[in-house]
């Protein structure tokens, strides 16, 4: 039980690493509890645009605009807010794509828009890119 100084084999050369674990463990405890704290504390003020960039957005592609009043569009077809999951899905396997292009008012809360890539990522859609027109120097 005790510590070999030497003999036959020679003397051990042994580093005790509970010490070094305990500590590391401690370090990864503080760091997962104050990471996700890092950003909440953060006053942004997000870029603000003021129209919808159309250009090379094409007819092909998957598009889903949203208006002011919430009126979804797919393309240039008006759908319902019921009927907007399935209609995307079905344009994703007609143009064989799986990227949509969500273009939304300006005007339109931050919630909405949130809430509807939710909806889209919870149906499976997982790409989905954020159309907006580069705001013009003055």
């Amino acid at each position: 039980m005790g510590m070999n100084l030497g003999g036959k084999k020679g003397p051990v050369s042994e580093i005790n690493v509970t010490p070094l674990v305990d500590v590391m463990l401690v370090l990864l405890v503080i760091f997962m509890v104050t990471t996700p704290m890092l950003f909440s504390g953060i006053d942004l003020k997000l870029p603000k645009t003021q129209k919808i960039n159309n250009m090379g957005l094409r007819p092909e592609l998957v598009i889903l605009s949203v208006t002011s009043g919430e009126q979804y569009y797919l393309g240039k077809s008006l759908v319902t807010s019921k009927d907007l999951i399935a209609s995307v899905l079905k344009q994703f396997k007609t143009n064989k794509t799986d990227v949509v292009y969500l273009r939304a008012d300006y005007s339109l809360k931050y919630e909405k828009v949130a809430k509807l890539i939710a909806s889209l990522k919870k149906a499976g859609v997982s790409n989905i890119a954020l159309v907006t027109e580069v705001e013009k120097n003055k």
